[in-house]
């Protein structure tokens, strides 16, 4: 698990500027003048702050940040001087970008600007100061090195810790996705995977853990294949969070969970193939989103369902050329075994729609390597049967400051689909390959559901950190479908 991030309010007089060890953080607001901290820090170092800020390697954009180190005046052995920005998206950027230059394991930042800007100031920092170290020895020579608490100085400590409280569900809903898509396959098997979900009911989830059989019996014939060349046994989690009007139909989040993927018979290549432990990324994301539901005490009805399989090679393992039949009653041509999300979603969508009669539908995965050569690493790919609810997901991705294109879908692509012994193939081949895998999906949503599929195959995991980030697990959407599902809220 991830070592705990704390962030304690102060007022200014409690931490002085002259007094501050470590580090010590200040921001330089959008027409380039300084704040009072950062005026502060400029007088005690001789006008260091000023020349920095006026210096060509200081640009003043969202997401710039330098260090001064050991700043001379200053007790502090390093001043991390961060661009504020105009907007809230921005101070979270600011905030983030600080605390990635930060070195030692005591800082303090010194809050600018509104109170709410300053609350998003100490989310961003939150955020980028994650760090899963679970299986990394530290001895004491080490074991402060990187800042796990931050003390943040503002003028109104009472109200930036009043609006912080959101952003802390919000951060501990990020946290959990990310201690899921960094966790190796051999302690995240689909027993663990449940075991961590069905804790959630301490949080006051209603959660449901279906086994092997009771997917049979439900007919879940395509992600049982998936699952059977596997030891560890295929699930489905149910959570479900109502707390919304009583009655009101549920807004449905569906996650792809295959905690390992070798590609089954048809086999990935060796090199890259460690990274495939994120391929529960889709899962994990429901499973933060609900966290934070449940957390926040959230004033809206949400069902979080994911499937979890492992696809491995063995005498039990289904192969190319089988045809398996969905719970839907389609018929399914396995044309290759490492295009198996498709098929574990395929019945989960279909459950989800016949036993809670959602409102709307969105399921993500980490589905086609396609998505990453369209859209690379910083923007995840969608996909949208409603023009309505699409405006509503670009928005909450736009509040969150997490990126999301939509691509088309169209009977076109259905002719790639087109099986000569079953109802359909599981796959299109290489031409628009993320697009055929969502018009798969797509056979799976009944006519009338609002439906969003995202492939966050490029997100999930990025070998770079970036503002808010480490390199590791990104935790991508959990934020932007938090504010989705605050516009159902009662």
């Amino acid at each position: 698990m991830t070592s705990p991030v704390e962030i304690a309010c102060l007022a200014l007089d409690e931490a002085p500027l002259d007094a501050a060890e470590g580090a010590a953080v200040v921001f330089v607001r959008p027409d380039g003048s300084l704040g009072p901290a950062a005026s502060a820090a400029d007088e005690a170092t001789g006008g260091a702050v000023s020349r920095l800020v006026a210096s060509k390697g200081f640009r003043n954009k969202p997401g710039d940040a330098a260090v001064l180190a050991f700043p001379s005046g200053l007790k502090a052995d390093r001043l991390v001087v961060a661009a504020l920005g105009e907007t809230a998206a921005d101070a979270r950027r600011a905030g983030g970008a600080a605390a990635g230059k930060l070195a030692s394991a005591v800082a303090t930042v010194y809050g600018d600007g509104a109170a709410e800007i300053q609350a998003e100031i100490a989310f961003g920092a939150a955020l980028r100061l994650y760090d899963f170290d679970a299986y990394k020895k530290r001895d004491e020579e080490t074991a402060d090195d990187k800042p796990r608490r931050l003390r943040f100085a503002t003028e109104t400590p009472e109200a930036v810790a009043k609006l912080s409280k959101p952003h802390a569900a919000l951060a501990e809903g990020v946290f959990f996705t990310r201690d899921l898509v960094n966790e190796p396959a051999n302690v995240l098997t689909t027993d663990d995977f449940a075991a961590r979900l069905g804790a959630m009911g301490e949080l006051g989830l209603d959660v449901e853990i279906l086994g092997e059989d009771e997917l049979a019996k439900l007919g879940m014939r395509c992600l049982l294949a998936v699952g059977q060349g596997s030891a560890s046994e295929s699930k489905v989690v149910v959570m479900k969070w109502m707390g919304g009007r009583p009655g009101d139909a549920p807004l449905a989040l569906i996650g792809k969970g295959v905690v390992f993927d070798t590609g089954g018979i048809s086999i990935k290549p060796a090199a890259g193939m460690e990274e495939m432990t994120m391929d529960m990324g889709g899962a994990g994301v429901v499973a933060g989103v609900m966290r934070t539901l449940a957390l926040r005490k959230a004033q809206a009805n949400v069902v979080g369902v994911v499937g979890l399989v492992e696809n491995m090679p063995s005498d039990r393992a289904q192969r190319p050329g089988d045809i398996v039949k969905s719970m839907k009653g389609d018929t399914v041509e396995v044309i290759n075994t490492d295009a198996e999300g498709r098929l574990v979603l395929a019945d989960v969508l279909w459950y989800v729609q016949e036993t809670f009669k959602p409102a709307a539908m969105v399921d993500l995965a980490t589905l086609t390597g396609a998505m990453i050569i369209a859209l690379g690493h910083h923007t995840a790919g969608y996909f949208a049967t409603d023009d309505g609810f699409a405006a509503q997901f670009e928005k909450a991705c736009k509040d969150a400051g997490e990126a999301a294109w939509r691509l088309p879908l169209g009977p076109e692509y259905d002719k790639a689909l087109k099986s000569r012994l079953a109802d359909m193939k599981n796959t299109g081949g290489r031409p628009a390959g993320s697009i055929t895998a969502a018009q798969f999906l797509k056979r799976f949503v009944k006519d009338g559901t609002p439906w969003i599929h995202i492939d966050i195959a490029g997100v999930a995991l990025m070998k770079e950190g970036s503002d808010l980030a480490p390199g590791g697990a990104t935790g991508w959407g959990v934020r932007a479908l938090d504010r989705l599902v605050r516009d159902y809220e009662r």
